[in-house]
């Protein structure tokens, strides 16, 4: 039997997989200090964003195919 792979956990707690495999994460510079922000630019961040494909194979590694 092989060596099972851990999960990472930091990656775990900022990252999701989509149902296609996209690696979803949140937004930065949401969480305080935010009324400096343009209410533009405060809108513009909500919600989820899928990261660049270029780092995307890496957290599937590190999530081992699970999405948490």
């Amino acid at each position: 039997m092989g060596n099972k792979i851990k999960t990472h956990k930091g990656i775990k707690k900022r990252f999701r997989l989509s149902a296609t495999g996209k690696a979803m994460h949140r937004q930065s510079g949401t969480s305080h200090l935010a009324q400096g922000l343009t209410k533009k630019r405060r809108r513009n961040l909500r919600g989820t964003t899928s990261l660049d494909t270029c780092m995307e194979k890496s957290i599937q590694a590190s999530l081992n195919g699970h999405s948490y």
